[in-house]
């Protein structure tokens, strides 16, 4: 599993601006997950990095979750709105893990209360789920020319100018 230390030594352009957008929105990414007939789902999601784990919780029930539960596969777009992409934005695409850890639960829950006053300490996860990163890829527009930056474990990032 790629931990987000380890993804963000190799990978840290892309850690970078998926970290600034993330921050920029409000920590608001889209979740794309495959629904059950194999169509494709976007959902909006707030995933958070903690322990050293990016993780994607949520509120229970939910349909992006079912998804994830039956087939791990994802993708995690930063939001935006602007189309010249002035601020890049980044991809995130992996596998997740649901890890039942009560402990874990619980410190992520009084994690987020203290960080901004969102009350869930003591309830139950129904998923609790941590990404295992397998690629990633930034756009941003640098001396007017289109950068993609793309990474995937162990090859380092590498750049495509258009």
């Amino acid at each position: 599993m790629t931990t987000w230390s380890e993804f963000t030594a190799q990978a840290p352009e892309i850690a970078n601006i998926f970290t600034r957008r993330h921050r920029a929105t409000g920590n608001l990414c889209m979740l794309a997950t495959l629904r059950a007939d194999g169509s494709p789902r976007i959902s909006p999601v707030e995933p958070r990095v903690f322990e050293d784990m990016l993780v994607i919780a949520g509120m229970p029930g939910t349909t992006k979750f079912k998804d994830l539960a039956r087939d791990p596969r994802f993708c995690l777009h930063t939001a935006t709105v602007d189309t010249m992409v002035g601020d890049g934005d980044a991809k995130l695409f992996g596998t997740v893990t649901d890890l039942p850890d009560k402990e874990v639960h619980r410190r992520f829950a009084q994690a987020l209360f203290e960080e901004n006053g969102f009350d869930i300490r003591g309830e139950e996860f129904d998923h609790f789920f941590v990404a295992d990163l397998t690629s990633a890829s930034t756009v941003e527009i640098v001396n007017d020319k289109l950068h993609i930056t793309i990474w995937k474990p162990g090859e380092g990032e590498r750049v495509v100018e258009r």
